[in-house]
């Protein structure tokens, strides 16, 4: 675990979480009391590399976006902890325990992609004062020097300039995510959380804009947090995988030893609907049994046991630990050492 003033995993770690949590009340009665809590992101323990792409996969609902907005605290922790190596503050921050002031000078360094590139978008704003406002908020500049600063972002996205006098219901889908990346970028941040940033585009254009965010991460020395639930993209653009269920990650290694030997039986399920471009590759399609319990109120022990084929008396009793099996690969499965689980080709 991390210590106050460190991060745990080498020298070249920009972000370490441990122990992250959120849950959100669940109210019911005439006084709104509190009958529950939806456990939306628990116990969540990542890092991410100075420079790399980390992918958080994982089915709709499981906690994904949730856990990205905790990171960047847009949405407040419940517990845990996420440890910052803010450059501008020369030291390793918890962001969880920053006040309103240091946060905003953090904002600099951490950024967001969001979803949905129509909503995500004031329709009443000029793309000019879309991209410029992180510009005018921390004070980096202003008039003719803001002008120019914009202008060269949206030509950095691969836009116009004369772009900036237009108003987002002019573009596409897709010219409307490159004006949010263009804002992402605007205050030079170290990382982007990428929440989905393509599932909402055409195929084509998903192939672009992945190519667009590869060509900033080389020029501008970005790190990536890639959320999505398309495992064709994410082992595409990702160094390190990461899988989420239900709130809690099970899997977290290298994109090709994920994919060639995965070492817990729901990432082995998620793989088994890869399509792979290859007329004589046979996969055998797992079909998991029953739903996605209810995050109200998870099952004990290992959340996966109700739907896991391998699963033991064990599976039901204790909560499996998340531990590293060799080369930073971690899994949260009671037999993942003796599970002989199926990957998909990697090339």
């Amino acid at each position: 675990m991390p210590t106050e003033t460190t991060l745990k995993v080498g020298e070249n770690v920009l972000l370490e979480v441990t122990g992250l949590k959120k849950f959100f009340p669940v109210r019911k009665g005439v006084f709104r009391r509190v009958a529950g809590w939806v456990k939306a992101v628990d116990d969540v323990s990542l890092f991410v590399c100075d420079g790399e792409t980390l992918g958080l996969v994982g089915e709709s609902g499981c906690g994904k976006t949730t856990c990205g907005r905790t990171i960047l605290r847009l949405i407040e922790p419940t517990g845990g902890r996420v440890l910052f190596h803010a450059k501008r503050m020369d030291r390793v921050v918890d962001v969880a325990s920053l006040s309103k002031r240091e946060m905003k000078s953090l904002r600099r360094e951490m950024q967001i992609i969001f979803q949905d590139p129509y909503s995500s978008l004031n329709p009443r704003m000029t793309v000019g004062d879309i991209v410029g406002e992180p510009l005018i908020v921390h004070h980096v500049s202003r008039g003719r020097e803001k002008e120019d600063r914009v202008r060269e972002l949206l030509q950095a996205v691969g836009l116009k300039g004369d772009h900036m006098r237009r108003y987002p219901h002019e573009f596409s889908g897709g010219q409307r995510q490159r004006i949010g990346i263009a804002r992402a970028l605007a205050l030079d941040p170290r990382l982007i959380i990428c929440d989905e940033p393509v599932s909402a585009l055409d195929v084509s254009i998903q192939a672009q804009v992945l190519n667009l965010l590869e060509d900033l991460q080389e020029e501008f020395q970005l790190t990536y947090l890639f959320i999505a639930h398309d495992l064709s993209v994410v082992k595409h653009i990702s160094d390190r995988v990461a899988v989420m269920y239900l709130g809690k990650i099970v899997e977290l290694a290298a994109t090709e030893d994920m994919f060639a030997k995965p070492l817990h039986p729901y990432t082995e399920a998620l793989l088994s609907a890869v399509p792979v471009p290859d007329p004589d590759y046979e996969a055998e399609r797992i079909l998991l049994q029953g739903d996605v319990p209810s995050p109200v109120n998870p099952p004990g022990g290992c959340y996966f046991h109700p739907r896991c084929s391998y699963a033991k008396p064990l599976c039901s009793e204790k909560s499996p630990e998340f531990r590293d099996l060799g080369g930073l690969h971690f899994s949260a499965c009671h037999f993942a050492d003796s599970l002989e689980l199926k990957g998909v080709k990697t090339e």
